[in-house]
């Protein structure tokens, strides 16, 4: 590609060819014209963005606990996730060329995610295996480059593909999570990521590959529309046969997610239908957790969520969340290992705020949830039915107290029951109560 040749403008344009070159303007002040090599960078620069989340939580036996209340599993909805210090950093190097063509190189590590332990200075957070530092994400997205459609970009690495969560729960249900590569333009696109699945050593490697299909902002019906397809291959599907039979060696995944207002009223919201089979036993949550969620290439899900933010008038808001989710043959669920398992979920979540001044808002949460074994098949004996409870009330004091107003310290009181058929309660952590009490205080900042 020949070399661009820029003309240096007066005043503005000199300072900025100046930038580029320090021969711009000769000795008798005539304005030259600067070449630019295809290669030379125009741009360049770093940013930095994180998020940092602690959690001081306190059970009613005044310890700190790794139970999240089944929050994971959409029982509950209250201030209970189990890391105490979490701290995240994004680091981009953003970078343009003079042939047109940018690149942008993204590294995301995190450390203690998972970590409960309030630990002291001696440094060894990760001496149970959780909570280490490790790189998350690590990719490289180029654009520009003239034998490609105008606006389109390729990428490679280990990233977190098209993520979504609930807003309450905060549970993914969407996501391709491990390495690969893709292509995108128009926020349609095709991927291919592969992860290696977690645990078991058989002498061979099972890795799991999805190949997505995705085209995001169609505009209808008040709203747009995000269209997401998955089909999931195993490696080493002979051995993996030889070794059981019915184990699942492909699968298939779609979704649709609807956005808009929030259905009707000023805010937004967020509706998703997404179905899976065989080794999408996750629906389109893929990753290393993908394995083990199907017993067989019949398994199936469904997942229905909505969820968003309601603006009432000046001084209220309301999130909201209401998630189901059935599966059949999925023994990752329940345990049971080529059995036909069922189970059901379901949570239903509100959580009104108000606004006592620019600096402090009352925050109060209420949900309730439903799980649902097939007992005859249940091979961790949990109880067939179990029904959760939460109520909560935190005083939020923030920076900003709009409902997403960051930073913030939140001290919080939190009321949780579990009422099931086996009247186990929440387990010998808590004497087989089935009304615990936690309380703590949460700080939370991005950047």
């Amino acid at each position: 590609m020949s070399n661009r040749i820029f003309k240096v403008l007066p005043i503005a344009g000199a300072i900025s060819a100046a930038i580029l070159s320090a021969n711009v303007l000769a000795a008798d002040g005539v304005v030259e014209e600067v070449a630019v090599k295809p290669t030379d960078v125009l741009t360049d620069g770093w940013n930095v963005n994180g998020y940092v989340r602690t959690a001081y939580r306190l059970t009613e036996n005044g310890t700190s606990t790794d139970n999240q209340f089944e929050k994971n599993n959409y029982g509950t909805a209250g201030t209970s996730a189990k890391s105490a210090n979490q701290v995240e950093f994004t680091i981009t190097k953003k970078t343009t060329f003079g042939n047109g063509v940018w690149s942008d190189l993204v590294v995301r590590s995190e450390y203690g995610n998972g970590e409960s332990h309030f630990r002291s200075s001696e440094g060894s957070e990760d001496n149970d295996d959780k909570g280490g530092f490790e790189v998350k994400e690590a990719f490289i997205k180029l654009g520009g480059m003239s034998y490609l459609p105008e606006g389109s970009e390729i990428w490679a690495g280990r990233r977190f593909l098209n993520r979504s969560a609930g807003l309450i729960s905060g549970e993914f249900w969407k996501q391709s999570s491990g390495v690969g590569g893709g292509f995108e333009k128009d926020r349609n696109g095709i991927a291919v990521v592969s992860a290696d699945p977690k645990g078991g050593d058989s002498g061979y490697r099972k890795t799991l590959t999805s190949l997505d299909l995705y085209s995001y902002g169609h505009n209808a019906l008040g709203g747009s529309f995000d269209l997401d397809a998955k089909f999931m291959f195993q490696g080493n599907s002979d051995k993996v046969e030889d070794d059981n039979a019915d184990a699942p060696t492909k699968g298939v995944a779609l979704s649709v997610t609807y956005n808009r207002d929030y259905y009707g009223l000023d805010g937004w919201s967020q509706t998703a239908l997404a179905y899976g089979k065989g080794l999408s036993g996750s629906g389109v949550n893929f990753g290393s957790w993908t394995p083990g969620t199907s017993s067989n290439d019949d398994a199936k899900n469904m997942l229905f969520t909505s969820y968003g933010v309601m603006n009432i008038n000046d001084r209220w808001q309301m999130g909201s969340e209401v998630t189901y989710l059935k599966g059949e043959n999925i023994w990752g669920l329940t345990g049971g290992v080529g059995k036909a398992d069922q189970v059901e979920r379901m949570l239903i979540a509100v959580r009104p705020t108000y606004k006592v001044n620019t600096n402090f808002r009352m925050e109060f949460t209420g949900a309730f949830g439903r799980q649902k074994f097939n007992q005859d098949t249940n091979a961790w004996s949990a109880p067939e039915v179990s029904k959760f409870y939460t109520a909560e009330i935190a005083g939020v004091f923030t920076v900003n107290s709009d409902y997403f107003g960051r930073p913030q310290i939140k001290p919080f009181v939190t009321y949780l029951v579990n009422d099931n058929t086996s009247d186990t309660g929440w387990g010998n952590e808590f004497d087989g109560d089935k009304d615990v009490i936690q309380f703590g205080v949460e700080a939370e900042i991005w950047f």
